[in-house]
C-alpha cells in the first residue's frame, strides 16, 4: 500500500477508539455516582445500588460510544480526507461560479437586466 494515502486503521486505531470510548464511560460514572450521593454519609443499600447504577450507566455510555464514533468512522472516505476542497461542496461540480461563491451569471446565461 502506498504510504500517502490514509486508511481507516490510520484515522481511528482501534486503541484511540476503545480509549475514548472508556473515557466516556468513566466519566458517565463518575457522574452518576456522585448525582446519587454516594460520596455522601448514606447507608449501605443506597451505596450499593448508586454503585450498580453507574456500573449500567457507565456500561451504556462504552457501548453507545464504541458503536457511534465507529459507524461514523465507516461514514468517511479515507481517500477524501487528504484531498482539498476549493468549491461549494454543496452545489453541483458543473457549475462554474465567481469569487464569491455565487454562481457566476455570464456562465449560467441567466442575464437578469
Amino acid at each position: 500500500m502506498s504510504a500517502d494515502k490514509p486508511t481507516r486503521r490510520d484515522l481511528m486505531k482501534p486503541v484511540q477508539l476503545l480509549g475514548l470510548a472508556f473515557g466516556a464511560a468513566l466519566f458517565t460514572g463518575i457522574v452518576t455516582l456522585v448525582s446519587m450521593g454516594f460520596f455522601q454519609q448514606k447507608p449501605g443499600d443506597e451505596l450499593q445500588r448508586a454503585l450498580v447504577v453507574a456500573a449500567i450507566a457507565a456500561g451504556v455510555a462504552f457501548i453507545a460510544v464504541l458503536l457511534i464514533v465507529s459507524l461514523l468512522l465507516l461514514a468517511v472516505d479515507p481517500a477524501q480526507v487528504q484531498k482539498t476542497v476549493d468549491r461549494p461542496v454543496l452545489l453541483p461540480e458543473d457549475e462554474q461560479h465567481d469569487g464569491d461563491g455565487r454562481p457566476d451569471a455570464a456562465a449560467s446565461g441567466d442575464d437578469k437586466r
